[in-house]
């Protein structure tokens, strides 16, 4: 394969057999479940990167069912955003999510920088209530709960809460262990319709992991929650801010160094 051929032809890895397709990113009948909590501020603090600022302490508990997603298939996810804002405008950050399907963590990845790993999340109605639950293997770390569809809510409302912007810390490795890349990433939902939205009483539990550390923003008050069916269009994303620019006040350091810190530690 020649020079040329490689470089028009790379997209995404790997090179001859991709593992998710190029955009338009369309999802139909996307369903949410979006519990708000009240959590510890110094949790936030140590968790939420400049130049994002704190909001307030809450976070949104998320549980997403996505039947019907152009390239990635049929899948669920799980996670927590954070309400913030990025130079006054208010926005979310997606702290992390757990998703069971390989195309979209790879290309969630690659292209914007979501902070995807593999677990088991489901969402489902059980008799009158909704039920979101998110394993991690075998140990259960999430479990969310509604009445099913108590209280309609505006559409109109929840499309222009949908629309706000996004941001994600995409981190890409070099060769050598440092970062290649290290960048704040914005980006929108766009051809948003909400076909229905509805709120009712909830409940979250959250449970310790090593390696979903969920519980490490623990629920101290259940706010609000609401369940949300909507049709849009997931928008590829911009950077709004590089640390690795000249101007970042950190020098890139090598794993390696990273680890011998901590073990030193």
């Amino acid at each position: 394969m020649k020079h040329e051929t490689v470089r028009a032809s790379a997209f995404a890895m790997p090179l001859t057999n991709p593992a998710f397709p190029a955009g338009p990113y369309r999802f139909v009948n996307r369903e949410y479940f979006i519990i708000q909590y009240r959590t510890d501020l110094e949790a936030l603090r140590r968790i939420v990167p400049e130049p994002l600022a704190i909001t307030e302490p809450v976070v949104n508990y998320e549980f997403i069912r996505m039947p019907d997603s152009t390239g990635f298939g049929d899948y669920t996810e799980s996670g927590q955003v954070i309400p913030v804002s990025y130079q006054g405008q208010a926005g979310s950050f997606v702290h992390q999510m757990f998703l069971n399907d390989h195309p979209p963590i790879a290309g969630g990845r690659e292209l914007w920088g979501f902070p995807k790993k593999l677990a088991e999340p489901k969402l489902a109605v059980e008799t009158d209530t909704l039920v979101g639950t998110l394993n991690y293997g075998s140990v259960r770390i999430a479990t969310g709960t509604m009445g099913y569809k108590h209280r309609a809510l505006d559409t109109s409302v929840e499309a222009k809460k949908l629309a706000a912007p996004n941001f994600l810390l995409k981190i890409i490795p070099h060769v050598d262990g440092t970062p290649r890349i290290c960048e704040l990433v914005r980006f929108h939902l766009e051809d948003i319709t909400v076909k229905g939205a509805w709120t009712g009483p909830a409940a979250l539990d959250l449970y310790s992991h090593a390696l979903a550390p969920v519980a490490e923003l623990p629920v101290l008050q259940v706010l609000s929650a609401k369940h949300l069916v909507a049709d849009l269009t997931l928008g590829l994303g911009t950077v709004v801010h590089d640390y690795l620019s000249p101007g970042a006040p950190a020098r890139r350091r090598a794993w390696s160094d990273i680890l011998i810190e901590a073990n030193a530690g």
